[in-house]
């Protein structure tokens, strides 16, 4: 089945798209992406591809597919579990713990932030959210070397965020905020933005003792949705 979706996803490829995305995910030397390859497909294409197939695709098919050269293939595997992730949270929980559980072992085939950002939250968020993951298990995550692995832990918990739960997001931000990475930086930034969009006091109390010292980045991220004279005061540390 893998061979199925690999050969849809090549027949829809594009050089135009290609060079866009490359320069896009940052693939030159140096750079967060550098050594990734990409087939030139946009993101509708590879969901529809997977919506056809995910049901067909075992644990060898998945295997492969998260483990290809190619960005969008890689994309379509980890698509793949969260369509069988979320039809085992419905139908068969033990299914549902072997999706996180192969999602875990494969975290670094996640390597670039789009193909965090459209499968973790959506596996792990949920599985923590349901009680099934192992304690600790973010915190494991946001603690390791790996940049992928830490942009995980975060934006994981806007599964949690969104159902009110915002204390994991907030413990996570105290282990990432002085991260070096402007990847982590946003992640961490856009989910306290989360947080307060849904209670601003409870952001504004996470706020007040550490604002002066978070990476510019992160704060402009977490106070966006703030009135404007309200965000320039964080901004010039009046507050």
């Amino acid at each position: 089945m893998d061979k199925k979706i690999i050969a849809e996803l090549e027949a829809g490829s594009s050089a135009e798209q290609r060079t866009v995305l490359m320069r896009f995910f940052k693939t030159g030397r140096g750079q967060y992406g550098y050594g990734d390859d990409f087939l030139g497909v946009k993101v509708p294409r590879i969901r529809a591809v997977v919506k056809r197939y995910w049901e067909k695709c075992d644990w060898p098919a998945i295997e492969r597919l998260v483990d290809c050269r190619y960005h969008e293939v890689r994309l379509a595997g980890l698509l793949v579990l969260v369509k069988k992730f979320q039809w085992g949270m419905k139908h068969d929980l033990a299914l549902a713990d072997q999706v996180a559980d192969f999602y875990l072992a494969h975290t670094e085939r996640a390597n670039n932030w789009d193909l965090v950002d459209l499968s973790c939250y959506e596996i792990l968020g949920n599985w923590v959210r349901l009680g099934r993951a192992p304690a600790g298990m973010l915190e494991h995550l946001a603690r390791s070397q790996n940049l992928w692995a830490q942009r995980i832990a975060i934006v994981s918990t806007m599964q949690l965020v969104r159902h009110g739960e915002f204390e994991p997001t907030l413990r996570l931000a105290d282990i990432l905020r002085t991260h070096e990475h402007d990847l982590i930086h946003k992640a961490v930034g856009w989910l306290l933005r989360e947080v307060g969009k849904r209670d601003r006091g409870r952001l504004e109390a996470y706020l007040a003792p550490r604002y002066r010292q978070l990476p510019r980045t992160l704060l402009r991220y977490a106070i966006e949705k703030f009135p404007e004279d309200l965000r320039q005061g964080y901004l010039k540390g009046a507050i």
